[in-house]
């Protein structure tokens, strides 16, 4: 029985199709495989009588290697057709390849990591915190007093408890201020809100940078949007003045656009902060001649800084009477719009690839 088990594998193995991948593929499952019919032959060697088993078992080793040497000489013989196959008339081979093209870094990314590099050589940490924010954070605790115009909802737009929307000011049912639940909540206007909660959390001496995005219900236009980013800082300890205040300003605004770039301040007014300035420096596209982006001036404002207000530092918990502090703040876009020359904000969110493949490469 096992005599012409063999001889019936053999004759099949002689006359098995061995002319494409396909075939040899079958042939190396049937019959050199685990699980092939050579496996099986060699699982019932055990069932043969012990004195036939020498012979029977070298029938199989020989049937086996003769498999094992169609499928080698088969397999060979289909490499070497194919190496020598003659080219895909279909084919164009001057064709260019396609190109392994990198990526860009979005402008805004650059910006925001040169401003933070810039300050963490002076000592500034990076704090975080969460865009939707409360009216403690974002308003009261900054000494915003109650019928500022920021809390109106055609500055901000607030969140619906209820349904966890924004609130639509065009809403004929929408609340004409604020929603009236005792701690409403919004999209926050400034990354102001995580100077107030690293005040209220961080121990004395801070020195912290904040950078994020924002939002104002504002109407988008080359000049304005309603979501942008910025970056605050703050710095509190004993004894603090303007002038430590000044000398942070000048050295970022060099260290950022160059040593020969001109800085003044310009008595303004912030909730947050008392005294309280704007900061200007020399126009980029003009260099202080004067031009339509700086309204012929010859300066560009870049953003705002002041000393901390007493009543801020005593809502955070921090004794106004023994430690002062500065802030200042200014957007990202607008740095990048100065630093890069770019003429409208809207450029930024339009994820047109013309503009940003003229950033740098990863």
């Amino acid at each position: 029985m096992m005599q012409e088990s063999i001889a019936a594998l053999t004759a099949e193995i002689t006359k098995a199709e061995l002319n494409n991948p396909a075939e040899l593929d079958a042939f190396r499952i049937s019959y050199l495989g685990r699980k092939g019919r050579l496996a099986d032959l060699f699982d019932q060697l055990k069932t043969v009588p012990n004195e036939e088993k020498r012979a029977v078992g070298q029938q199989l080793n020989a049937l086996k290697q003769q498999a094992q040497a169609r499928f080698d000489e088969a397999q060979q013989a289909a490499e070497a057709a194919a190496d020598n196959a003659p080219a895909n008339p279909d084919f164009d081979y001057t064709l260019p390849p396609v190109p392994n093209a990198l990526g860009t870094r979005h402008p805004l990314s650059l910006v925001r990591e040169e401003m933070l590099r810039v300050f963490a050589r002076i000592g500034f940490a990076v704090a975080e915190g969460p865009e939707i924010e409360d009216d403690w954070h974002n308003f009261t605790a900054l000494n915003f007093p109650e019928n500022h115009p920021a809390r109106d909802m055609q500055d901000t737009f607030f969140v619906e408890s209820r349904s966890g929307g924004l609130v639509d000011s065009s809403d004929e049912n929408a609340l004409t201020h604020q929603p009236a639940n005792p701690q409403p909540h919004l999209l926050r206007t400034h990354t102001s809100t995580v100077q107030v909660r690293v005040m209220e959390t961080e121990p004395l001496p801070i020195r912290r940078v904040m950078p994020g995005r924002v939002f104002r219900n504002e109407a988008i236009s080359a000049r304005a949007h309603m979501m942008f980013h910025q970056v605050e800082g703050i710095f509190i300890d004993e004894g603090v003045s303007f002038a430590d205040l000044k000398q942070t300003v000048y050295y970022f605004v060099q260290e950022l656009f160059g040593a020969d770039i001109n800085i003044r301040f310009r008595p303004s007014f912030f909730p947050f902060t008392e005294p309280s300035a704007e900061i200007d420096i020399t126009c980029l596209i003009c260099k202080g001649a004067g031009c339509n982006i700086c309204k012929y001036s010859g300066w560009v404002e870049i953003g705002g800084c002041g000393m901390v207000d007493p009543a801020v530092l005593e809502n955070a918990g921090i004794d106004p009477e023994k430690y002062s502090g500065y802030a200042w703040g200014m957007g990202i876009e607008r740095i990048a719009m100065l630093k890069y020359q770019i003429k409208d904000l809207r450029l930024f969110t339009e994820n047109d690839m013309r503009f940003l493949r003229q950033f740098e490469a990863l």
